[in-house]
């Protein structure tokens, strides 16, 4: 017998039981291969590899692991469509066509390996150093985080676009959106996001990056549906707050969490304590992304007098 225990966003669910979904064609996996190459398999066999690359700039992540995996991108984007006007999710459905918001999420990963996409490979991350703020911080020429969603935010309240770069900068927004919620994409240039900080999980050698964007999500063994369910439950009062804040007071958010993913032990072995004393950071940033994507989108697409 599975016992869910829900208690301040903190699921308590056995290691050992595997969930399956209702609908099998909705479970949506990725793969993390130790060298540097991620697969994101779907469940009619054909999968989308992207492979990593290093980056030589001034910033602390890099491509190696993409932020939250596509299982956090998916839930962010399910929690932000129950928070979206009916007019606001019919203008970003005809924008994604016969693209799913779930698939529009991890757009960004699919396409960063092309030449095309050259320039907005250092966009998923940002360095703001402890003790500084984005404004105070050494920017990025290539740009970061901060800036490519402020601009591509801006872009779209303009009018200036066509359907085409539109439709482009909808994806880019609404995956930034959950990159910039996870912690360690707000880096502090020492250690490109804590993927050069190699730690064992559970009897795994990875890193710490890695376990903040999939393995921690992925050791509950439940389906995104079901993650949206146990998340979605913000009060009226915390999404109005969430929403009134900024793209940079979110990067700035990020920056508080940081403390909490370093408490390592000296061996850096860590196991279900650790995953247990820290996962409603992962909760609360998941469900903090999808509410203020969708209140993103509702100015954007259905601004209110």
């Amino acid at each position: 017998m599975l016992i869910v225990v829900i208690s301040s966003l903190l699921l308590l669910f056995p290691s050992d039981v595997t969930h399956s979904s209702a609908n099998e064609s909705k479970t949506i996996t990725s793969t993390l291969v130790e060298s540097n190459t991620i697969t994101f398999a779907a469940s009619d066999s054909k999968s989308i590899t992207s492979t990593a690359t290093k980056s030589k700039t001034i910033t602390s992540a890099t491509a190696i692991s993409f932020v939250w995996g596509r299982d956090g991108h998916a839930i962010t984007a399910d929690i932000a469509r129950e928070h979206m006007t009916e007019k606001t999710l019919q203008e970003v459905t005809n924008l994604l066509g016969d693209m799913t918001l779930a698939e529009a999420s991890v757009w960004m990963d699919v396409v960063r390996p092309q030449d095309v996409y050259a320039h907005t490979r250092d966009w998923h991350w940002v360095t703001i150093p402890g003790g500084e703020t984005y404004e105070e911080s050494e920017k990025n020429p290539n740009g970061d985080a901060v800036s490519a969603l402020e601009e591509h935010i801006n872009g779209l309240k303009s009018g200036s676009l066509d359907t085409t770069q539109r439709a482009e900068a909808l994806k880019i927004v609404i995956h930034l959106v959950g990159d910039i919620h996870q912690p360690l994409h707000v880096g502090t240039g020492e250690d490109r996001g804590g993927n050069d900080v190699r730690v064992n999980y559970l009897g795994r050698d990875t890193n710490l990056h890695s376990l903040w964007d999939t393995q921690m999500i992925r050791s509950y063994q439940i389906t995104v549906d079901q993650w949206v369910t146990a998340l979605n439950l913000p009060t009226p009062a915390e999404v109005e707050t969430w929403q009134k804040a900024s793209v940079r007071d979110w990067a700035h958010e990020s920056m508080t969490y940081r403390e909490f993913m370093y408490d390592l032990p000296e061996d850096l072995t860590i196991g279900w304590d650790y995953r247990n004393r820290y996962f409603n950071i992962v909760e609360k940033r998941l469900l903090q992304a999808g509410v203020r994507m969708a209140g993103v989108l509702n100015d954007i697409f259905d601004p209110q007098p």
